[in-house]
């Protein structure tokens, strides 16, 4: 038997399903084993066996590494808790110590000013007058010195100068 169809509705053509067009499978024979089941086959255990063999074995060096693994876990925690718990508390030092330097400092021109008040120019020339015994200097105690003939330093040098340090020599005579 042959079907002829049209590729443009061979979606929508549902003869291509029907069984009369499909070929037919034969069928396998299956054949029934029957088995005399025993009675008294079924094996108890005990409550104890039955509860231990449940029970999960855990294999000792994973446990170890796991423990090993929490436990640096654990003190790296610590360490870092530890750590910032000390910067705080150096933190707050560093804060009191600046508190107290401010107030050092402010007690310390206060006491300046203190001070500069309580010895003006006219209390000095009192106290230097009446206890010291001192007077201002005049004009025949002055000495005055001229510089008009231009003084001039010189710098004593190595005279074991060898030609280039005198060319270095010479340069940075010009700058200065």
């Amino acid at each position: 038997m042959t079907l002829t169809y049209d590729n443009r509705s061979a979606a929508y053509d549902l003869n291509l399903f029907k069984d009369s067009a499909a070929e037919k499978l034969p069928k396998k024979k299956t054949e029934k084993k029957t088995e005399k089941v025993e009675k008294n086959k079924v094996v108890t255990l005990p409550r104890e066996e039955i509860v231990k063999i449940r029970r999960r074995k855990h294999n000792p060096f994973k446990l170890f590494i796991g423990g090993m693994a929490s436990l640096a876990i654990t003190f790296a925690v610590a360490v870092i808790i530890i750590g910032q718990v000390q910067l705080t508390e150096l933190n707050q030092q560093i804060i009191s110590k600046k508190a107290e330097l401010s107030n050092a400092q402010s007690t310390y021109t206060q006491n300046q000013m203190a001070i500069q008040s309580n010895h003006s120019t006219t209390d000095i020339e009192n106290y230097a007058k009446e206890k010291l015994g001192m007077s201002k200097a005049e004009n025949a105690q002055k000495e005055f010195v001229s510089l008009s003939k231009g003084d001039k330093a010189e710098i004593a040098g190595d005279a074991n100068k060898n030609f280039f340090q005198k060319i270095i020599d010479a340069i940075t005579g010009l700058w200065s």
